[in-house]
């Protein structure tokens, strides 16, 4: 399956598409109405009108059976949108690009699929309006024109609904919309530069901090700050402060002991974005916010990852020359939290699969992998460190008498006791069979202690004779030569108990 490539134009079409405010709301007729047209139109069991945003195809309305929202690398639409003229897929099953397509493979099925973009006012091709069937349809030139006419309709919608959405909110809708449109240029700039950051080696909080300090002079807002909901409780890290900012203000990143009286604490469940144009009128307001001078807030939710909750919430005092929240804050705001909150998910994924490639399936150690990598690392590190090999003895037999099945319960008690006793002294590694490798700071002596007591809990399971260990220390080779230092080690150590356990004893 091949994803589609990005348009030449797309942070200028994200902001276009953020404009009219129109992803994840309710059905509405008057587009339902246009996708029942094009289906009897078309004569085809199935109508959308898809938008494709920064990461996902979202489905706004639909006539027929099916939900063709998906992940944007799963998107047909997001190659209709490459070009001007509609897009016909007469078999989608033959088409390389399409073959292994969810779409195609499973549901909703599509055999044959005609779209036509949705073209704004400025050009930006934003979405489609498309025609599926899951059996061959031909399509004459009078259902493609059919089709373009009603995706010029949907695009007209859209204005007219953006249109009212701008008069409710502007008394002066004019000179609000020629100030949006140059502050729609410096707002397309600013979601380049923020998704430009997503490409950097930044952690998730420094990114997120980033891009707020990128929010910041676009947004005119007097302060910009992250807050990261933990156990511990509510933090405050600040990525932009005005310097007329009074002391109170400032003092936000410490531990305020009212917070939890606060409207901003109650909003960790928050799922969308809150703006308050007149802070001081909310009965859950801070008087210290109020007595410096806070007028206007919006939160923006960035999600819950690893039990971590995180909000931006973006300041105006009473002096700002802003009065309120525009339409064009709103959907900046909204395109880039969307931009941060893809991102984040993405890293979170990236690293959870890097976390399960490094670990051992059987009995949850690290595995050769990590192993290797983390040589690497504490061999470019100063800091010394010993290598210990261990290999247990007596589990062969054990796996001939009692079963596989019992010799690998006892191999995860003995790998998950070894890694508690050891706690931050050493990591554990399984290289495989009943081959482990301890790296530690920590002395020999605990290290033994620690594969003694592992060896203890594992002979509740079965039949255990013991472990052999042998340790090398980094200064005495480097590599694979570690490693085969401490094996001749822990070898003898066996040849040794061995030759004891063979010696006949003298009476």
């Amino acid at each position: 399956m091949t994803a589609a490539p990005l348009p030449p134009d797309e942070y200028a079409r994200l902001l276009d598409l953020a404009r009219y405010e129109v992803l994840d709301t309710p059905p509405e007729e008057a587009f339902d109405r246009i996708t029942r047209l094009a289906a009897r139109l078309l004569n085809a069991p199935v109508a959308f009108i898809n938008f494709v945003d920064q990461y996902r195809q979202w489905s706004k309305a639909t006539s027929g059976p099916g939900d063709t929202t998906a992940p944007r690398r799963d998107s047909v639409c997001a190659w209709t949108i490459l070009g001007a003229e509609p897009m016909v897929i007469e078999n989608a099953h033959t088409d390389p690009r399409f073959i292994h397509n969810p779409m195609v493979t499973g549901e909703p099925h599509i055999h044959m699929y005609a779209g036509a973009p949705l073209t704004t006012p400025a050009g930006h091709r934003i979405g489609t309006l498309c025609v599926t069937d899951h059996q061959p349809h031909p399509l004459t030139a009078d259902d493609l024109h059919s089709l373009q006419d009603l995706a010029a309709l949907v695009v007209g919608e859209l204005e007219l609904r953006a249109r009212n959405l701008e008069l409710s909110r502007e008394l002066n809708a004019q000179a609000h919309r020629n100030a949006d449109l140059q502050r729609g240029l410096d707002h397309a700039r600013v979601l380049e530069g923020i998704a430009a950051l997503m490409d950097l080696d930044l952690t998730p909080e420094e990114m997120t901090l980033s891009a707020s300090a990128l929010l910041a002079e676009a947004l005119s807002a007097d302060y910009i700050g992250l807050l990261i909901f933990e156990e511990e409780g509510l933090r405050v890290e600040a990525a932009h402060l005005n310097p007329r900012l009074p002391q109170t203000t400032t003092d936000l990143p410490a531990q305020r002991p009212d917070w939890p009286n606060s409207i901003t604490w109650s909003l960790k469940t928050l799922g969308q974005p809150l703006y308050l144009n007149d802070y001081p009128s909310h009965p859950d307001a801070l008087a210290t916010g109020v007595e410096g001078g806070v007028q206007q807030i919006a939160w923006l939710p960035l999600g819950t990852r690893s039990g971590v909750t995180s909000l931006l919430m973006a300041v105006r005092l009473r002096t700002n020359l802003v009065p309120r929240w525009r339409g064009s804050d709103r959907a900046l705001l909204e395109a880039a939290g969307r931009s941060v909150r893809g991102t984040l998910n993405q890293r979170l994924e990236v690293e959870l699969s890097r976390q399960e490639a490094r670990h051992d399936a059987l009995t949850g150690s690290l595995n050769r992998r990590a192993y290797e990598e983390d040589l690497i690392r504490r061999q470019t590190d100063v800091a010394p460190f010993m290598l210990a090999g261990l290999d247990l003895d007596g589990l062969k037999a054990l796996n001939d008498q009692e079963g596989h099945a019992q010799g690998d319960k006892l191999l995860q008690v003995f790998a998950q006791t070894l890694k508690v006793t050891l706690g931050d002294a050493g990591e554990v590694y399984r290289l495989g069979g009943d081959e482990f490798v301890v790296l530690s700071n920590a002395d020999e002596e605990t290290v033994l202690e620690a594969v003694d007591t592992a060896v203890l809990a594992a002979r509740q399971v079965g039949a255990l004779r013991g472990a052999s260990v042998g340790t090398a220390y980094s200064s005495e080779a480097a590599g694979e030569g570690l490693l085969a230092l401490a094996d001749e080690r822990m070898y003898a150590v066996k040849r040794r108990r061995s030759l004891q356990n063979s010696t006949p004893k003298l009476h």
